[in-house]
C-alpha cells in the first residue's frame, strides 16, 4: 500500500513479527523490535520472521509504503525517529538522493529476485521463443506489433515497475553503461513501441499478480492479458498457486535483468539495540538453513553463496543491467514514461458533493484534487499528478447526478488546462442529497461513446463518497445496469474511496464486481488516496 510519509501516523499497516499484534507508538520503541519501513511485498516474510522472533528474540514491526515514498521520508527526515531500519527490494533509487543516502546506514541484503517477462505457456509457442534466447529489442518489436499483451506496475509506485523500466530503457541504449539523461530521448521510440503492449497497471506488484489471475481466468470483466513483467519471485508463486488456468513460462531477456536484492538497511541514527537487534536478524537470515526457508516460502533467490538454487529457477546466471546512478537521469526516465512514452489515461472522477461533504470534508477533496494539478510539489506529488494527454473527467453529485465536464491535459503548455481542473475543483460545492448508483450509471453512460472513438487510453473511474446512497436507484439497480453494457466499457474499473460513513459493503461490492479496488480514505488523508489511485490508472 502506498501511503504519503506525512500521514504514516495515521494510516500504518503493521505486522507484528511474532504473535503479538499490538504495537507501541513508532516513537516509543520496545526492546528487542526492530521497526522497519518495508515494501508491501515483504508480507511473504512473516512466516520466516516468525520463527526468527523465536530464535534470535527480535520482533519485527512492519510499515509499509511505495518505492518514491520510502525515498521521500528518507529524504525529508520522516524515518528520524519513528524507525530502525528500512526494507525495500532496492536502495538504488533513494541512494541517488543525497539527502536520503545519509541516512542509509548498515546494508545486508538478504535475497534476491529479478525483474522478468511471464508470458502464458501458448503465446510464448506462438511466438516462437520457447527454449530460444530473446533479447529486450525483440520483444519490443513484439510488443510493437500488439502480438502479445501485459501488465506492469506504475514505475512511480512499485519498484518492479521502476526496475522493468529501467531494464528495458538500457538494454535498448545498448550502451553498456548506465544510461543517463541524454540518452532517454534516443530511446523514447523503442520504449512507446514497447509500452503500447501494457494493457494493465497497478501500484503495487501483489495486487498485479492477482488482477492477472483473477482476468485470466475470468473473474473479472477486465480485458485479459497475456502476460506480467514482475519479480521472478511473484510469477513463480501464480504459477505455484494453480489459480492459474494456463502456467507462464518466464522470459530472461538474453541481454540482461534489474534485479532486487532486497537489502536490510540499519538507519543511521539507529540506537544500540536496534543495532544489535538488526545484527541478530541479519545474521539469522543469511544462515544457509533460512535462506533455503526463505527461497521456499518466498520463491526469491539466496544470497549466500552454497545454498543451491531450486528446480524452479529454469535462469541460473543473469546478466545485470546498470542502473541510472543520478537522481536526474531517474527522474528523467520517469517523466519520459509519464509524459511521452505510456499510453495516455483517462479518468473519470464521480465525486461526492452533498450536505455531508460541507467542512473539512469538501476542503479535503478540494485539496485532493488541487494536488493532481501540480500543487502538491513533493516527489511522490511530481509524478501522481494528472499526466500530459490524460483526459480527465468530472461528474460531481448530490441528489442528483450533474453534467460531466471533460479537461485534456495537452503535451505541450499544460499549465492553462491544469489550472482549469484546479479552479474546478476548488469551486466544489456541498448540498443535497446522495445518489450514488445514478451517477455511477451515469458515469458509464458517459464514457460509452468515448471508449468507442478512442478505445486505445488507460480507462477508469473514482468514484468517492462519504455516505450511504440515499436517493434514486440501488446497487441491485446498478449490478443490473452494469451487466447490459458493451464489453469495451464493462472493462473499465471503478476505484471506490471509503471515506466518512460511505457503506463498505456495497464500495467493496462494486469494486470487485468492475474489477478494481477499494482504497481507505477514513484514516490516510484524501489528498493522500487519491495519489495512491494513480498508480492504479
Amino acid at each position: 500500500m502506498i501511503r504519503k510519509l506525512g500521514a504514516l501516523a495515521l494510516g500504518v499497516l503493521l505486522l507484528a513479527g511474532c504473535s503479538d499484534s499490538s504495537s507501541a507508538p513508532l516513537g516509543d520503541p520496545e526492546p528487542g523490535t526492530l521497526r522497519i519501513l518495508a515494501g508491501s511485498e515483504l508480507a511473504d516474510l512473516q512466516p520466516v520472521l516468525d520463527e526468527a522472533a523465536r530464535a534470535t528474540g527480535v520482533t519485527v514491526k512492519f510499515t509499509f509504503t511505495g518505492t518514491l515514498e520510502g525515498a521521500e521520508a528518507l529524504a525529508n527526515g520522516s524515518v528520524d525517529g519513528k524507525y530502525d531500519a528500512v526494507w525495500f527490494s532496492s536502495n538504488r533509487y533513494p541512494a541517488g538522493i543525497p539527502e536520503a543516502a545519509k541516512r542509509l546506514g548498515n546494508q545486508v541484503k538478504i535475497m534476491s529476485s529479478p525483474v522478468v517477462l511471464g508470458l502464458a505457456t501458448s503465446v510464448v509457442q506462438r511466438l516462437g521463443w520457447a527454449g530460444k534466447p530473446v533479447s529486450w529489442g525483440e520483444i519490443a518489436a513484439q510488443a510493437g506489433k500488439k502480438a502479445f499483451s501485459y501488465g506492469m506496475t506504475d514505475p512511480s509506485a512499485s519498484n518492479s515497475g521502476f526496475s522493468a523500466l529501467v531494464g528495458v530503457a538500457s538494454a535498448l541504449a545498448g550502451a553498456g553503461n548506465a544510461i543517463d539523461a541524454r540518452q532517454i530521448a534516443s530511446v523514447t521510440p523503442q520504449l512507446t513501441q514497447f509500452f503500447s503492449a501494457q494493457a494493465l497497471s497497478a501500484g503495487s506488484s501483489g495486487w498485479l499478480s492477482d488482477a492477472y489471475t483473477r482476468r485470466a481466468s475470468g473473474q473479472d470483466p477486465g480485458q485479459k492479458v497475456d502476460g506480467l513483467i514482475n519479480y521472478e519471485s511473484v510469477l513463480l508463486s501464480a504459477n505455484a498457486s494453480g489459480k492459474l488456468p494456463e502456467p507462464l513460462t518466464l522470459i530472461y531477456p538474453s541481454d540482461g535483468v534489474v534485479t532486487a536484492d532486497y537489502p536490510l538497511t540499519l538507519l543511521s541514527d539507529a540506537n544500540s539495540d536496534a543495532r544489535s537487534a538488526h545484527q541478530r536478524l541479519s545474521d539469522y537470515l543469511r544462515t544457509p538453513d533460512v535462506q533455503k526457508r526463505i527461497m521456499e516460502t518466498t520463491q526469491r533467490r539466496p544470497v549466500v553463496p552454497g545454498v543451491a538454487l531450486g528446480q524452479q529457477f529454469a535462469a541460473r546466471d543473469l546478466v545485470e543491467l546498470p542502473f541510472p546512478a543520478t537522481q536526474q537521469a531517474m527522474d528523467a526516465l520517469l517523466q519520459a514514461y509519464f509524459d511521452k512514452i505510456r499510453r495516455p489515461s483517462r479518468t473519470l472522477y464521480v465525486l461526492d458533493t452533498s450536505g455531508s461533504m460541507k467542512g473539512d470534508r469538501i476542503d479535503s477533496l478540494r485539496s485532493a484534487l488541487a494536488g493532481l494539478t501540480g500543487a502538491d510539489n513533493s516527489l511522490t506529488g511530481r509524478y501522481r499528478r494528472f499526466r500530459s494527454r490524460e483526459e480527465v473527467l468530472m461528474l460531481p453529485f448530490s441528489t442528483r447526478p450533474s453534467g460531466v465536464t471533460t479537461f485534456t491535459v495537452p503535451e505541450q503548455n499544460p499549465a492553462a488546462e491544469l489550472a482549469r481542473i484546479k479552479a474546478f475543483a476548488e469551486g466544489l460545492p456541498a448540498s443535497g442529497g446522495t445518489a450514488i448508483y445514478d451517477s455511477l450509471s451515469q458515469a458509464y453512460r458517459d464514457l460509452e461513446p468515448l471508449q468507442a472513438r478512442d478505445p486505445d487510453r488507460f480507462t477508469s473511474i473514482v468514484l468517492m463518497t462519504d455516505g450511504e446512497n440515499a436517493n434514486g436507484s440501488s446497487l441491485a439497480d446498478f449490478q443490473l445496469t452494469f451487466g447490459t453494457l458493451p464489453p469495451s466499457v464493462k472493462r473499465v474499473p471503478v476505484f471506490t474511496v471509503l471515506f466518512g460513513e460511505g457503506s463498505s459493503d456495497e464500495l467493496t461490492q462494486v469494486a470487485t464486481m468492475t474489477g478494481g479496488k477499494v482504497f481507505d480514505g477514513r484514516e490516510t488523508q484524501l489528498p493522500d488516496v487519491f495519489k495512491e489511485i494513480r498508480g492504479y490508472q
